[in-house]
């Protein structure tokens, strides 16, 4: 990112600054996602939920039409774009928000990028055959995550020969280097290090509690550990239980550079990164 930008251009309509932390809610639009599965499929809930978390402090909404839980197979490219597509453009069109895409498939990220989307999250990091040329052509901001292998498989147990700080940001430049040989910008890239993806709670731990490691990178950094296996494995606690792990997380994720948090439960995140915001920018 150059040093002198001060915002993210996110479409035609909207300019995310980088000079203050974000939430990021999440609207799953899929039957089988771990936590809300199936309860905002239909557009008007969707729609529902997505002006909700607005008004409770969110600055992007993040629609999925595929789940990335552990153990969840693909989804056919038609079914994804018709649990998408109709509501990135009712969110655009009747909210006017700044929807990003959670999406690995090329076919998805253009036709989501002609309806008003203003960011592609790409958990495969656009290693789909396809996705960096598709990618590259919307001109929209696009974040990089952290994954080995599949959703389907990226939990059987997962190790790595380096501290998973180092892999995860080796894995990340390595990214953000097709990108920039593909002729997408820096300052259209941001980085997730993929909390939950390809990691056992040691590595979670251990990331979390060295983050700041990732700045070394230069890129804005997104951080989603809403209501995670890691908060129930370290508190023994089910999924409804999981919010005041998460924030916690947040907290802990914001003291350590994180610019977006990407969540479920928006309005109590907002107050997590709010306060402390508010600490961090004492007396500067």
């Amino acid at each position: 990112m150059s040093k002198a930008a001060t915002f993210m251009s996110c479409g035609d309509h909207h300019q995310l600054s980088l000079e203050c932390p974000h939430v990021m809610g999440i609207l799953n639009v899929t039957p089988d996602s771990f936590s809300d599965g199936g309860q905002h499929a239909v557009a008007d809930a969707a729609l529902r939920r997505a002006e909700k978390m607005l008004l409770e402090g969110a600055s992007i909404i993040d629609v999925g039409g595929e789940s990335t839980r552990p153990g969840a197979t693909p989804v056919g490219v038609q079914q994804e774009m018709d649990r998408v597509l109709p509501i990135v453009e009712r969110l655009t069109g009747e909210l006017g928000a700044l929807v990003s895409v959670d999406t690995s498939a090329p076919e998805i990220m253009t036709a989501v990028a002609s309806a008003g989307a203003g960011m592609i999250n790409d958990v495969r990091s656009l290693r789909r055959p396809g996705a960096l040329e598709a990618a590259a052509a919307t001109g929209l901001p696009i974040c990089l995550m952290h994954m080995v292998g599949e959703p389907d498989n990226m939990q059987n147990d997962p190790r790595y020969a380096r501290p998973v700080e180092d892999e995860v940001a080796a894995f990340l430049a390595q990214q953000i280097e097709r990108c920039l040989n593909a002729g997408i910008a820096g300052e259209r890239l941001l980085v997730d290090p993929g909390f939950g993806f390809a990691k056992t709670l040691a590595h979670n731990l251990r990331l979390m509690n060295r983050l700041e490691y990732l700045q070394r990178l230069g890129y804005p950094l997104l951080v989603g550990t809403s209501r995670k296996g890691m908060i129930g494995r370290a508190l023994s606690r089910e999924v409804d239980e999981r919010l005041y792990g998460g924030l916690a997380l947040t907290t802990l994720a914001i003291s350590k550079g994180a610019w977006i948090i990407r969540t479920h439960d928006v309005a109590a995140s907002a107050d997590a990164v709010g306060m402390t915001s508010a600490v961090l920018k004492e007396g500067k």
